[in-house]
């Protein structure tokens, strides 16, 4: 009876693997534009995957949209096991089935033969697409089409940017590459505020690189600058008097009425501060001077503020008159060697005021906020980063008519403030396992089928779904080389090895 039985299951499966073999790869299409097919489990269509179509009308290079694995009723099967009652039943078997777009023109068609389209078909489809006005960035390969360079428009950088992954997907090297060919290929300046100091080795050429290439960033590197804490060549430096009004009072916590006499002697001490007054003469009065000022010198002390190192004595140009020249291209501000919060909140928010005071002036302009979640969160953790967010929130939502443009880079989208991410219309998706961020980055980024989105729980380190004006259509990209040295990175895991005693 056992040997009966395992005859009749060897059957069934014979029949079965038959059955999926001669599954036909065939699409069609009732608008020639979106289009269902099915294909059999032996060559599987990913998300995000070029596929080409034989129509009436010629052949048409496509996009899958999504697709999974489905069981299909086929034919009888009657049992021949034993001397009893004969038992008949389906035989179930596996096809691949889903939906994609056209993506060169089409006519409606139906059973098209369909199949993966070859390197060069999607090669010469992107060369074709390709907008000869603005400056291409190479950032990588196509991941679905080894050797297939992956490209980005520039000119896209003219809409604000979101670049989202988790930790570990390889964020930070991803931002980096796009920056570089900004710099390499674009004449556009870029600002960065820099949380943990992964971009303060951009100016310096990494090993290995090509001489041509090598050449253009060394020459690239001379209009490139990092401002941090603590260097004297180098250094960060903040004038408490070139602050905004409001940057002034968030630093000093003071409230214009309810904080009326303390408030009445900053504004004096910044009076003569402009008026030519030495610092040290300044300081003193905090000290010695009427009533009210030394009470706001006591204020200044209590809360440590006459401590920062941002703070610089001289009256020679800081950050933010360094923000206003013109002969630099790059300038990284290194807010990671910035110890305490409490500047660095600051620093940012002076950096995103001076460059929105400065909006009339209509020069192009990248602003790359990294970490965006600390910088401008959904819910601001003191006054100053309430400042930061307010202003991160006017250039996304007026800057791009001033030419100030944002990239802005987080792990978490939930936790960086809707107003900023809401006004973004191009989107670099890295590795994301959160199902809740997926679905917010599906309602900001309505465009996108949720199908291609979910492909990034599946996605490799340097692995990325780019969408949106850079783009054109959704691009499933491989992160190439870099030029420049890398910064930051994860701590070496080598406590991890086994040991031997």
């Amino acid at each position: 009876m056992t040997d009966s039985v395992n005859a009749e299951l060897r059957r069934y499966r014979d029949v079965r693997s038959q059955l999926e073999a001669q599954v036909l790869p065939r699409a069609s299409s009732l608008d020639g534009r979106a289009f269902s097919f099915q294909s059999p489990v032996a060559e599987p269509l990913q998300p995000g995957a070029y596929v080409t179509l034989e129509t009436a009308t010629g052949l048409v290079l496509g996009q899958v949209i999504d697709s999974d694995l489905r069981l299909v009723d086929g034919p009888e099967l009657e049992s021949a096991a034993g001397e009893g009652p004969r038992a008949r039943s389906h035989v179930r078997f596996h096809a691949v089935g889903g939906r994609g777009t056209t993506l060169t023109p089409a006519a409606p068609f139906h059973d098209a033969p369909l199949a993966a389209a070859a390197a060069e078909q999607v090669g010469a489809w992107l060369d074709e697409r390709t907008d000869t006005r603005a400056a291409q960035l190479a950032i990588g390969e196509l991941a679905f089409t080894p050797g297939v360079a992956a490209r980005i428009s520039a000119s896209g950088f003219d809409r604000h940017t979101f670049l989202v992954g988790q930790s570990g997907s390889g964020k930070s090297y991803a931002l980096s590459v796009i920056l570089e060919q900004l710099l390499l290929e674009t004449d556009l300046r870029i600002v960065v505020l820099d949380p943990n100091s992964d971009f303060v080795h951009l100016p310096e050429l990494r090993d290995g690189v090509a001489p041509e290439p090598a050449d253009r960033w060394r020459r690239r590197a001379q209009a490139m600058r990092v401002r941090r804490l603590g260097e004297e060549a180098n250094g960060l430096r903040l004038r408490f008097a070139d602050l905004s009004d409001d940057a002034q009072a968030a630093v000093a916590g003071l409230d214009p009425v309810a904080d009326r006499d303390e408030y009445g002697a900053l504004l004096t001490l910044l009076e003569r501060d402009r008026s030519g007054v030495d610092i040290d003469e300044l300081l003193t009065e905090l000290e010695t001077g009427p009533a009210e000022m030394r009470s706001l010198g006591m204020r200044f002390r209590n809360l440590g503020i006459l401590g920062w190192p941002v703070w610089t004595r001289s009256r020679q140009p800081g950050l933010l008159d360094e923000l206003d020249e013109d002969d630099w291209r790059l300038l990284v501000v290194d807010l990671g060697s910035i110890p305490v919060e409490a500047e660095r909140a600051l620093v940012a928010e002076s950096v995103l005021e001076r460059l929105w005071r400065g909006r009339a002036r209509r020069r192009p302009l990248l602003c790359v906020i990294d970490e965006a979640h600390n910088v401008c969160p959904q819910e601001p953790r003191d006054p100053l980063t309430a400042l930061a967010t307010e202003h991160a929130v006017r250039i996304a939502g007026e800057g791009r008519k001033y030419g100030l443009h944002l990239l802005v880079s987080t792990q978490r989208p939930s936790k960086a403030h809707e107003n900023v991410l809401s006004q973004c219309d191009n989107l670099v998706l890295m590795k994301m396992n959160s199902v809740a961020d997926l679905a917010r980055l599906s309602e900001l980024f309505s465009y996108v089928p949720p199908s291609l989105l979910d492909r990034s729980r599946v996605f490799r380190q340097g692995e990325s779904l780019v969408a949106g004006k850079i783009s054109g259509d959704p691009l499933f990209v491989r992160f190439g080389g870099r030029v420049a040295r890398e910064g930051g990175g994860d701590v070496s895991a080598a406590w991890a090895a086994p040991r031997s005693d």
